[in-house]
């Protein structure tokens, strides 16, 4: 402990010696610049680019003599899922043939070309089939010369004049809307493409750049890395993900140690992590915003009036939802629903009678949310109404009103409603439905609880875990990127992607103070709670959450900030005997971010 107070004491004041991080970086904006100066739309009539509707697409990238296929596509799939598709120069019938089967589940085929590109009647024909069934967008680097074999396409084409890493990752944007062009052809390439040809867009998503984009001096970002480093290395946490983006634009997105305490997986960018608790702000509170933006519900309105079981609880009858968002409704602050747990509710088999899944090889019986954990919640007493008490069982409540208003599982209605339509892939409930173990890190190797086991891709919360995976207060599962799309939406103050999800007056009503007893607002903690927020720079605007399992979302509206934490810092058992320092390593590394803004670059 003392070891590392003393690392973190020297880590206050910013590293030295650092110069070639952000001159490497200004080299590189620099080339981004002059690759948004030069990039130009052209046959965009129809406004597919940017594309806006993201919930069904299935998105094919073909790539033929493209100089940098990887950096375009990782950049597409910031965005959406894409399959990558590779199409040799000069192609025989056969694989042109060939090609064209394979695609039949893609309905957007981007066809990224260069100038070395043999464009060809057999390649051409191709991009005709794709235009007749499919959404084609075509990418093409290098010599404008080659826009005069492109005349007879239908499609919209990005053209960049340079073939760069820098113009590949611009191309990718400019196809989403994380960046804005109205840059026109500078010369006559043919009679189609002539001078000052070209479309404009506007920007509408996240985009991704460098630090120095955005005013921020990359040196001043080094002492980040430490400080993760030395909260790994002093086991705070085995491994983190950190992303800040601002003024809409993505600037810094790392992955740091690994999934545990031995080096077998390292963490990447793109793990998926236990929100914990920012699962009431990222999968509840949007529901209810949304219901209440539509005029299904209001906040004044009695929980009993949609949950019925609580109209003859004489401490629960008249509790409003806006007493449970804001944890001022007198619930319990939480419940050990395992310690109600009998031997014979647990199976290490699969069957109807034991199919609620709370981790490998361990199984709950059928019914035991209905027939134990809801009879325990009712009877749960708190006996603080009107006072602010922290209280998982107010989001258990909020689940059931927007499960009964929309006659749908709150799972299914965040997926519908707000993740695919954003683009968010990892976003969601149950992830082990949907992605390996090996993208998700860890919580624990033994939860205390009621797994002796490894908890890996099910959430820690016993509650939730007993609840099916799914619940108002836990159980969602996300990466940093997918996260930061979400609170760019509530910073966007509703819209994203040419979307409008939320009335502005909405996202001001839950993201405001809303509350004298906390500073709150409904749902979101704020910087007027310093238990919730750091405390040196925080504007009175700010807004966001933390999650027990390690994970913070915290926006600041005066600074344009999206910042993203993700650890899981419970690993290995969630046992504080294992002399952890008691820091708040995610307020420090959002206390580093604050001041590399405010001091500029």
């Amino acid at each position: 402990m003392k070891q590392f107070l003393t690392s973190l004491l020297l880590l206050l004041g910013w590293s030295t010696g650092f110069a070639q991080n952000q001159s490497t970086n200004l080299r590189r904006l620099m080339a981004i610049k002059n690759a948004e100066k030069q990039i130009v739309l052209l046959n965009n009539p129809s406004g597919l680019v940017p594309v806006v509707n993201l919930r069904d697409l299935r998105i094919a990238s073909v790539h033929n003599a493209f100089g940098h296929p990887a950096v375009f596509d990782s950049l597409v799939s910031k965005y959406s899922r894409v399959t990558s598709f590779s199409l040799k120069p000069a192609p025989t019938d056969s694989a042109v043939f060939a090609l064209h089967d394979r695609l039949k589940l893609y309905n957007l085929i981007l066809v990224t070309l260069s100038d070395l590109t043999p464009i060809d009647a057999r390649l051409l024909n191709f991009i005709k089939d794709q235009e007749a069934i499919n959404q084609v967008v075509v990418v093409l680097a290098g010599n404008g010369k080659k826009l005069a074999d492109l005349e007879s396409l239908r499609s919209p084409i990005i053209w960049c004049p340079v073939q760069s890493t820098e113009s590949a990752s611009v191309a990718a944007q400019l196809l989403f809307g994380g960046l804005a062009t109205s840059n026109r052809l500078p010369a006559t390439y043919s009679k189609s493409f002539g001078q000052g040809s070209g479309y404009s867009t506007q920007k509408i998503r996240l985009g991704y750049s460098v630090p120095e984009a955005v005013s921020v001096n990359s040196n001043r970002l080094t002492s980040v890395d430490s400080l993760v480093k030395v909260a790994i290395a002093d086991h705070v946490t085995p491994g983190a993900v950190v992303l800040m983006a601002k003024d809409g634009q993505v600037v810094f997105h790392k992955a740091y140690g690994h999934h545990t305490y031995s080096p077998e997986e390292v963490t990447k960018p793109d793990d998926l992590f236990d929100l914990a608790s920012v699962t009431k702000v990222s999968a509840t509170t949007p529901s209810i915003m949304r219901l209440v933006d539509q005029n299904i519900i209001d906040l004044k309105t009695p929980v009993s009036t949609y949950v019925a079981r609580t109209r003859s609880i004489p401490d629960k009858a008249t509790i409003t939802i806006r007493e449970a968002m804001l944890h001022e409704a007198g619930y319990t602050p939480y419940i050990k629903f395992y310690e109600q747990l009998k031997p014979l509710d647990l199976s290490k088999d699969s069957s109807a009678a034991f199919p609620t899944k709370v981790a490998d090889g361990y199984f709950l019986r059928a019914n035991y949310f209905e027939e134990v954990m809801w009879p325990v919640t009712l009877k749960s007493t708190g006996g603080t109404r009107g006072k602010f008490v922290y209280s998982d069982v107010s989001m258990y409540m909020m689940k059931e009103v927007i499960e009964t208003v929309t006659h749908q599982k709150l799972n299914d209605y965040v997926q519908h409603e707000f993740y695919r339509p954003l683009g968010l892939q990892t976003m969601g409930f149950l992830p082990r439905n949907r992605f390996p173990p090996s993208r998700i890190a860890p919580t624990t190797e033994n939860d205390n609880w009621f797994r002796s086991m490894r908890v890996q891709g099910y959430v820690n919360d016993p509650g939730a875990a007993m609840a099916g995976g799914v619940e108002g207060h836990a159980g969602l599962f996300s990466n940093a990127n997918d996260l930061a799309i979400l609170w760019q939406l509530y910073l966007n103050k509703g819209s994203y992607g040419g979307i409008t999800y939320f009335k502005p007056a909405t996202v001001d009503l839950f993201t405001s103070e809303q509350s004298k007893a906390s500073g709150r607002g409904y749902g979101f903690a704020r910087a007027a709670n310093p238990k919730e927020g750091p405390k040196a720079y925080p504007s009175p605007l700010s807004y966001g959450h933390t999650g027990y399992t390690g994970t913070y979302v915290w926006v600041d509206p005066k600074y344009n900030l999206v910042y993203i934490c993700l650890t899981n810092r419970v690993y290995p058992d969630d046992s504080k005997t294992y002399g952890k320092p008691t820091i708040n390593l995610r307020s420090l590394i959002l206390d580093k971010f604050y001041e590399a803004i405010v001091q500029g670059n």
